[in-house]
């Protein structure tokens, strides 16, 4: 696919987002974390589409750059209601797209595990939050930051599943097969779990996903 029209698809597909999570939130009169959590997990879905809509990585990183500088002036001014944080020191949807577009110079040739070193981030960060508050009863401090063994094991499994589907189902190198695959994404999921645990002031979107990386190009590059 020509890299300009991926390029419009996904800003059309992350604003649309954004409205739709912004419509949520007056409607339903859904908390900010919530629907930022929304965002958050549905931005990184994205990643399953990247080599389907742009032929080389250096577009998409330039919109992840400008997306950076959007979320720096959306998290100073407030532009977005639906991607606030309840912490004015969490900078997490900063660091997303950075994140991002780390992931794809490093892994573009490599599709299933560009994807794969995402998912945690994705699901396992996206999901944590919402599971401690629904059935988190097991609380623990690290810092200011508030967690729940729920939570974190909310993490794990998202983060494994997510993980151990995209290093398969993705097409591309390395082909793995669904057995092939379930160590790595033990093992990605395992240390990035430990590592959301004790990361503080959104710098989870960066240590998680630095985490899967290491993993994985230890494993596979």
């Amino acid at each position: 696919m020509n890299h300009w029209i991926g390029l419009l698809i996904s800003v059309i597909y992350i604003f649309g987002l954004i409205g739709m999570a912004e419509g949520l939130q007056r409607w339903r009169g859904l908390s900010s974390d919530f629907t930022r959590k929304v965002i958050h997990i549905g931005v990184g879905m994205l990643g399953w589409a990247l080599p389907f809509i742009f032929n080389e990585p250096w577009l998409f990183i330039l919109a992840c750059l400008a997306f950076m500088i959007l979320n720096l002036l959306d998290w100073r001014y407030g532009f977005f209601a639906a991607m606030s944080s309840s912490s004015r020191s969490n900078l997490g949807t900063v660091y997303f797209p950075l994140a991002a577009a780390v992931v794809a110079y490093v892994f573009w040739d490599n599709p299933p595990i560009m994807v794969a070193a995402l998912m945690p981030l994705t699901w396992g960060d996206g999901l944590a939050p919402a599971i401690g508050k629904l059935v988190g009863g097991h609380a623990y401090h690290i810092h200011t930051s508030t967690r729940t063994v729920e939570g974190s094991i909310g993490f794990f499994v998202a983060a494994f599943l997510a993980t151990w589907l995209a290093s398969w189902v993705v097409p591309g190198l390395p082909a793995l097969t669904p057995a092939e695959a379930l160590l790595p994404a033990l093992t990605v999921s395992f240390f990035t779990t430990l590592v959301e645990a004790v990361s503080i002031w959104g710098l989870d979107n960066l240590t998680i996903t630095a985490t899967a990386m290491i993993i994985l190009s230890l494993w596979f590059l």
